[in-house]
């Protein structure tokens, strides 16, 4: 794909989106979906995911290519703001969904009859790029063990397209929704990222929502109730979590699970090992 690089300010007109979309390459159209499900994600969260098949020095140059010509394009749009740590370069920046993007993933979506929901992110903050950043490390670490590991990502989807009514008139609101499966058994999840910036009062309230929702009956996707994971920055915060869950109504000892971010997904998998071996 070459596209000259537009001023911010200057719309693609129609026929030029419908021929920036018929010269997208299959890892452009995966990227702009990846980024499209979780709002936001690192360059390097898009390395790890969509170059992996590449080794070395070219790994990185050609992701560097490829999100230049996309941001170009004005199909990606890049944060004023970098990630911390050493990385340079569009490795270490965060992107959404641009004005671009949001065109093509609708037009493909007319073409296609399909149902896929566009979501570029309103009002982006230091609070919203971090919570979302974290949520979208779950789904990467994810898609990265299921390909060393015999078990499935059947489904990720963030926050909104994770919500789910919750039969009182109102929603579910987890910061994500995914299942794995192995071999015929499939778990479901809904996750809470906790950054520990929220009120503990704030928090026991949302995982009441959680203990209503199984009190009405109710069923989430898959036709099933999910657990409820919730993932926690230090030990210390796990802690305090784990001890809010522990004062909860039941079945809360049944409903949720508290680990650390780095751990949750070896969380899961165990999980989902322990139970397709019982």
């Amino acid at each position: 794909m070459t596209t000259p690089r537009l001023p911010r300010n200057q719309r693609l007109g129609t026929a030029r989106v419908v021929a920036l979309a018929e010269a997208l390459t299959d890892r452009e159209w995966s990227i702009l979906g990846t980024v499209n499900r979780l709002r936001l994600a690192t360059g390097i969260q898009i390395e790890r995911l969509h170059f992996a098949d590449l080794t070395g020095k070219s790994r990185s140059v050609v992701r560097w290519r490829v999100l230049k010509r996309l941001v170009d394009a004005q199909a990606l749009m890049p944060l004023a703001r970098r990630v911390g740590g050493s990385l340079r370069g569009s490795a270490q920046l965060t992107y959404a969904l641009d004005t671009t993007g949001e065109r093509l993933l609708r037009l493909r979506r007319n073409l296609a009859q399909s149902k896929e929901r566009i979501r570029r992110p309103g009002p982006i903050g230091d609070r919203f790029v971090a919570h979302t950043l974290t949520t979208s490390e779950l789904y990467v670490q994810l898609v990265e063990r299921s390909r060393a590991e015999s078990f499935t990502l059947d489904d990720f989807q963030a926050e909104p397209a994770a919500w789910w009514p919750n039969g009182a008139g109102g929603w579910m609101k987890p910061d994500a929704y995914l299942s794995v499966s192995a071999g015929e058994f499939t778990d479901h999840w809904w996750v809470e990222v906790d950054l520990a910036t929220e009120a503990v009062p704030t928090l026991r309230g949302k995982f009441l929502a959680y203990i209503d929702f199984v009190a009405l009956g109710q069923l989430g996707p898959g036709d099933v109730v999910p657990r409820v994971l919730v993932t926690v920055p230090t030990p210390e915060r796990r802690d305090v979590m784990t001890g809010v869950v522990a004062k909860l109504p039941a079945p809360a000892d049944e409903l949720f699970a508290v680990v650390l971010h780095d751990e949750a997904v070896g969380w899961i998998t165990a999980e989902l090992s322990e139970a397709a071996h019982e």
